[in-house]
């Protein structure tokens, strides 16, 4: 009996086994096409030698690409820093001439969304996703989220809530702020400095939330304060931290990087009473139409998606990435705290002012203010 219960077990495993072998060799085929088939992306990207990436300015990101990127796969990376209004405007004017120059551009959605979105000159970005770590929704907070309405050309890598207001600690007590009415007090006239909020960025971010949230008379009454206003971020981060200002407006941790290691007298202020907007920062990546190095292009966006380039960004531009598989909660001691350390992902849309609905409803109504008052 003994015998024959041993022999049904053999003969039942022998039949499981026969019927899973095929199943088995599949996904071992697929896996190995799929890694021939990364392998000719590759291959093809070093064949075209190079890929051109307009970036936000700073030198930390830039620097921390290159090293990784450049090692990796020996292709040259040309990296163009700068505010992405200004790159923009040149993107759109070359293509209009029917010049191919820019691959890629990361950057903030407003500029994305009225220079390229809206002259129609940006690819579908999902068709770059390869690698599974990068393909995989679930590696991501969120999933996917755009911030085009067509959820196709405008895809964001980075969520989070960031203060956008630094004091210098020499200047200003943090008990002097708790709320957004705190920046009218007549003893901070002359002191305060904002990000220009006539044109995309962060300025224009915190500029149209404090619209939402206080209204227009206040905004009146803030442009009142004699403030220091200025497209040149890097200048407003200096005179904050050389205590020239008390308090800068619409500006992150990037750009008072430096002066951190510097150990200047720069923090964030303490989260107003009215809240914060979230945003995506400069965290959102787009492919030109006719990208002259198309494979290079593939292979640098699953580089940058993935777990090694995520991290990299994250610490290059102090805003943290939504992949789940980098460390984001160190960044909340400068003031900025990741979407997915604090918030469900419903919070977030409800929160953002970033996507193309937003930009056009709530930002360039803020924006047209900030024209008719400061123009």
């Amino acid at each position: 009996m003994v015998q024959i219960l041993f022999y049904h077990r053999v003969a039942a495993l022998a039949v499981v086994g026969t019927l899973l072998t095929p199943a088995f060799g599949f996904a071992q085929t697929a896996k190995a096409a799929a890694q021939n088939d990364w392998q000719k992306i590759v291959e093809a990207a070093k064949q075209e030698g190079k890929v051109v990436i307009s970036m936000p300015p700073s030198a930390e990101l830039r620097k921390g690409i290159e090293d990784a990127f450049t090692t990796k796969y020996g292709i040259v990376l040309e990296l163009v820093p700068a505010r992405g209004a200004n790159l923009i405007g040149r993107i759109a004017e070359e293509h209009r001439t029917g010049v191919h120059y820019f691959d890629l551009h990361i950057g903030g959605t407003e500029s994305i969304v009225k220079g390229l979105l809206a002259e129609n000159i940006l690819d579908p970005v999902e068709p770059l996703f390869v690698l599974p770590e990068v393909k995989d929704p679930k590696n991501w907070w969120g999933g996917y989220i755009w911030m085009d309405n067509a959820k196709r050309f405008i895809y964001s890598f980075a969520a989070y809530q960031t203060e956008s207001l630094w004091y210098n600690t020499n200047v200003v007590k943090p008990e002097e702020f708790r709320s957004f009415e705190d920046l009218l007090n007549p003893k901070w006239q002359g002191k305060v400095g904002i990000s220009d909020p006539r044109t995309p960025g962060s300025g224009a971010s915190i500029w149209s939330y404090m619209r939402a949230v206080k209204g227009e008379p206040f905004l009146k009454a803030l442009v009142g304060q004699k403030m220091f206003i200025t497209r040149d971020l890097r200048l407003l981060a200096e005179n904050t931290a050389r205590g020239q200002l008390g308090i800068a407006v619409g500006i992150a941790y990037a750009e008072f990087l430096p002066f951190l290691k510097a150990g200047l007298p720069v923090k964030p202020l303490p989260r107003p009473k009215e809240g914060m907007y979230a945003t995506t920062g400069y965290g959102s990546f787009t492919i030109i139409r006719g990208a002259p190095h198309p494979n290079a292009s593939k292979l640098f966006a699953n580089w940058f998606l993935s777990k090694e380039g995520q991290d990299i960004y994250t610490k290059g531009m102090g805003e943290p990435t939504r992949r789940l598989d980098v460390d984001t909660t160190w960044l909340q001691k400068t003031g900025i705290s990741g979407a997915k350390d604090i918030m469900t992902v419903e919070e977030f849309y409800k929160r953002e002012n970033q996507s193309e609905d937003k930009v056009y409803k709530v930002r360039e109504p803020g924006a047209e203010l900030a024209r008719k008052l400061l123009d």
